[in-house]
């Protein structure tokens, strides 16, 4: 009886283990031909037998079931992440090579996919096929940063934020080295993919005075990132926090202190945000970018004069400041609103009507005063169709017919 029992027991394995390899053949053979759906059910089907296969059958059945989910030309995130993870389940058995050439593949399919979804505008769908090629590759975290990128694109800032304190805590800066070499002809230096294409081309003398350089860091970018979210969330004294500790490194540093004056604005800490303005010009007076932002950030908080100053000022420095003009037109034509809504309440009498002609008077006035600004800035600027337009409009308020006509036939030009 007990010989019986022990022949069934053997028959029993014999059979599941022969099963076990038809499976796996079958997924082989369905790999092979192409047939990459049909071999993702056998998988599935597999799948519950896992447990009872033995080592070596196991390994070939997780290095199938990774091609199956592979395929050819795969961007389904889904299928590139299981195939990831069977490859991964291979590292330290004696298909590690294998392993390592699949999981290859796999970061190569989840990065092209994800660059074709950024020329597509899907940045999410990017952010997380970058975070996968991040968990499969050999801890390569620039895909760990455009995966943040791409997160802040489509405005998931928590996720950003999470990769981007990630690499901040890691010490992260992007810095590869580059490689120049000067043209002896030429005399001009030229940077090249790697150091073998140039130290061909210097053994050559083709190029001469080979030297190498660290590529810019990206550190001081993924601050001014998590800044950006930290204000953006209301989370004030975290920005403030990594402001301060940028600004030990580099306190003169007119970008930073300009974030930091910013918060202090929109928290109401108007002492602190002169302070910081007033260093800031002392560091760099004459720059009129500098100048124009102050202008923005005034017209922002609806402070009219402090912006007429900033954005006059932004012109001082530099004529050509089409930016400032328009900005400088659009804070007078914001008058007209007022000029319009106490026309319009004005009922038919007499006295109603003398109102009326002197208020039509004193909008015109002020729209010629705008009318010189959005004139420079065509000047400045002869293809913005937006400028154009708006002065069309402008001259047809004031009943400048020469002048309308004139504009209608260069934006018709323009078309």
């Amino acid at each position: 009886m007990k010989t019986k029992i022990l022949f069934a027991i053997a028959f029993a394995v014999t059979s599941m283990a022969f099963a076990q390899k038809k499976e796996v053949k079958a997924i082989e053979k369905a790999i092979k031909s192409g047939s990459y759906g049909e071999a993702k059910s056998l998988v599935g089907a597999a799948d519950a037998l896992l447990s009872q296969m033995d080592d070596k059958t196991k390994s070939k059945f997780m290095l199938l079931k990774a091609q199956a989910f592979l395929g050819v030309d795969n961007k389904n995130v889904a299928d590139l992440t299981k195939a990831g993870e069977a490859f991964k389940a291979l590292m330290g058995t004696k298909m590690e090579s294998e392993a390592k050439t699949g999981l290859s593949n796999v970061v190569a399919a989840l990065v092209n996919s994800a660059v074709q979804d950024q020329n597509t505008d899907q940045f999410s769908d990017a952010g997380a096929k970058l975070e996968k090629a991040y968990a499969f590759s050999d801890d390569n975290r620039d895909y760990q940063y455009y995966a943040a990128s791409n997160y802040l694109n489509s405005k998931e800032y928590d996720k950003a934020a999470a990769i981007f304190e990630d690499l901040m805590a890691a010490g992260y800066t992007g810095q590869v080295t580059e490689y120049y070499a000067v043209n002896a002809a030429s005399g001009e230096e030229k940077k090249f993919e790697n150091k073998q294409e140039r130290d061909i081309v210097v053994l050559a003398k083709e190029y001469v005075k080979p030297s190498e350089k660290l590529s810019e860091s990206r550190e001081g970018l993924i601050t001014e990132y998590l800044i950006s979210i930290y204000s953006f969330q209301d989370q004030n004294d975290k920005a403030l926090a990594m402001l301060d500790t940028a600004l030990e490194k580099k306190p003169n540093d007119v970008k930073l202190l300009t974030s930091k004056s910013n918060i202090y604005l929109k928290m109401d800490k108007k002492d602190e945000y002169r302070a910081i303005i007033e260093k800031v010009l002392q560091i760099d007076p004459n720059n009129a970018e500098l100048h124009y932002n102050l202008g923005v950030t005034a017209d922002q908080q609806g402070d009219d004069a402090t912006a007429v100053k900033y954005y006059n000022k932004a012109i001082e420095l530099d004529p050509s400041y089409a930016n400032a003009y328009n900005n400088l037109g659009a804070l007078v034509l914001r008058k007209d609103a007022t000029f319009v809504d106490q026309m319009n309440s004005l009922g038919t009498s007499n006295a109603d009507f003398d109102k009326y002609e002197a208020l039509k008077v004193e909008r015109k006035a002020n729209i010629r005063k705008a009318v010189v600004y959005m004139e420079k800035v065509l000047e400045l600027k002869p293809d913005n169709m937006e400028i154009a337009n708006n002065l069309l409009n402008l001259y047809q308020v004031l009943e400048d017919t020469n002048k309308a006509d004139a504009m209608k036939a260069k934006i018709d030009a323009m078309n």
